[in-house]
């Protein structure tokens, strides 16, 4: 599995602790997000969303992890876009629940809100139950059918209720787009991307095609 970490500025000091819990599983992870190096630019949870949307509609990665000061700026931000089912994980209950009867692929963490003491223990804790059990298998047994038939149906009402993420990318204002793509690292990254038009929408908004 390939797995972006996406933190933004007013949880960059806990990239560190996010990164850490999801490496040495076995996945691909890659670290896009702020890593509190001095002198890096500034990306809000609205570029954090429209940044891990566009790696996972591009087929960069199959899981974002993101999050923000209380999770929820970012759930709403990513949400925004086609093809992300994103979850509120706040315990490790939360991504267990959440990866059988949702079978998300994005994760928005709560990272200033509670985070104190073994804070750091806890995140660890939540991605040893979200990779401990199948994504989308459902729970409990007697409902895996119906909850398999409700996340198909919600992956197509996201694709009907949106415009298509090249639009979206095409479109997108110059304060969300220019942060979020020039941000050190991310294009050398989605220029990997397995889907042509969301990568040479994103070169055209960069200036590099």
């Amino acid at each position: 599995m390939r797995i972006a970490v996406v933190t933004e500025v007013s949880t960059r000091d806990k990239n560190r602790f996010v990164v850490a819990a999801v490496e040495n599983r076995g996945h691909e992870v890659f670290n896009l997000g702020m890593k509190g190096s001095e002198g890096e630019p500034e990306l809000t949870y609205i570029h954090a969303g429209f940044l891990g949307a566009v790696v996972l509609g591009g087929g960069c990665v199959d899981v974002v992890v993101g999050g923000c000061g209380t999770g929820q700026g970012f759930l709403n931000s990513v949400l925004q876009y086609p093809g992300v089912c994103c979850g509120l994980i706040e315990n490790p209950l939360d991504a267990w629940l959440f990866a059988q009867i949702n079978g998300g692929n994005c994760i928005s963490l709560a990272l200033n809100k509670g985070f104190g003491w073994a804070g750091d223990v806890n995140l660890r804790f939540i991605f040893d139950r979200f990779f401990s059990v199948e994504r989308g298998g459902g729970y409990p047994e007697h409902r895996k059918e119906s909850q398999q038939l409700s996340r198909t149906m919600l992956s197509g009402l996201s694709q009907l209720t949106h415009r298509p993420l090249t639009a979206i990318v095409e479109g997108m204002v110059e304060e969300v787009a220019q942060p979020a793509l020039s941000f050190p690292g991310v294009m050398d990254f989605v220029r990997n991307s397995a889907v042509s038009d969301v990568r040479n929408a994103c070169e055209k908004r960069c200036g590099t095609k």
